[in-house]
């Protein structure tokens, strides 16, 4: 699938008030996240590299200790078995994720490749 839409993308329900929506190649993988006002993502480590940017809202992101507010057009890079967690502001978040290697665990939508 070489283009395609955002909304078009299977969304998933991750966490309360959290969705995902995916799209990967063999050696790299988007996911495109909502986040409900206050909607928490709790402290955890994976074996993927992952860069996080906040596209609108913002979110309180703890990595590794250190906590920062992060807005729209902010990032983290997060290396492999770091922990970090998130919880959104009081507004709507929406936050777009990049992973190397692909999450097998996040493969669970229809093909995307």
């Amino acid at each position: 699938m070489p283009f395609f839409r955002t909304e078009d993308l299977t969304e998933t329900t991750v966490l309360p008030g959290v969705t995902r929506r995916a799209v990967w190649l063999d050696g790299v993988m988007v996911t495109f996240f909502e986040f409900e006002p206050n909607a928490v993502v709790p402290e955890h480590s994976h074996p993927h590299e992952q860069i996080s940017v906040v596209i609108e809202g913002g979110m309180l992101f703890e990595l590794d200790g250190e906590t920062r507010v992060l807005h729209a057009g902010d990032g983290a890079c997060i290396p492999p078995n770091v922990p970090h967690s998130a919880r959104a502001l009081g507004v709507r978040t929406v936050a777009h994720d990049s992973w190397n290697p692909p999450r097998e665990d996040y493969r669970d939508e229809p093909d995307r490749s």
